[in-house]
């Protein structure tokens, strides 16, 4: 009896270790926190009646709706910029003095793919554990937080607020 209960333990814990669960491939960069997350609502934009019914476009499937939300388009119009620059490459003469100034020391090209080889290279030399491997646990977190590359989001807005600086409201930290 005993043989077949440790057999039966054996086989559970064999299949469960094959069960693929939610968790994406890539990242699970889900919040450690009780708190809302609030990236996860977008709110539409309020509907609008037109001037003209009869100028509106046809309807097509799949196609875009003025009601829908454009959060790099509403973040641009509301940081002063013009929405429409997103679609032209050039660099609006508004922000060439802050490109300028960026860019004053050059401009190392290929700097993305260079960051990004630079970071698999990291995370190859911090593999996880046997054990994380085999029961697919996600380390990404643990592993840039024990290496010093992460940043305490409440020291950092501390340190702006004791510097001045107007800081936006921030839900209080859970473990203060």
């Amino acid at each position: 009896m005993r043989a077949a209960t440790g057999i039966l333990a054996v086989v559970t814990l064999a299949l469960a270790a094959c069960s693929s669960g939610d968790t994406p491939i890539l990242m699970n960069a889900t919040s450690n926190t009780r708190g809302p997350d609030e990236f996860a609502i977008l709110p539409t934009k309020p509907l609008e009646l037109p001037q003209d019914f009869a100028a509106l476009p046809e309807p097509e499937p799949g196609g875009h709706n003025l009601a829908d939300p454009t959060p790099q388009a509403d973040a641009v119009a509301a940081l002063g910029g013009r929405p429409a620059a997103l679609e032209v490459a050039a660099i609006p003469a508004a922000d060439g003095a802050v490109v300028g100034h960026a860019t004053r020391f050059g401009v190392a090209s290929g700097i993305r793919d260079q960051l990004a080889a630079e970071d698999v290279d990291f995370r190859r030399r911090n593999n996880p554990r046997l054990l994380e491997r085999l029961f697919n646990v996600n380390t990404y977190h643990r592993t840039y937080r024990e290496a010093g590359m992460t940043i305490d989001r409440h020291a950092e807005l501390d340190r702006w607020r004791r510097a001045g600086a107007r800081t936006p409201s921030a839900p209080p930290d859970p473990d203060r």
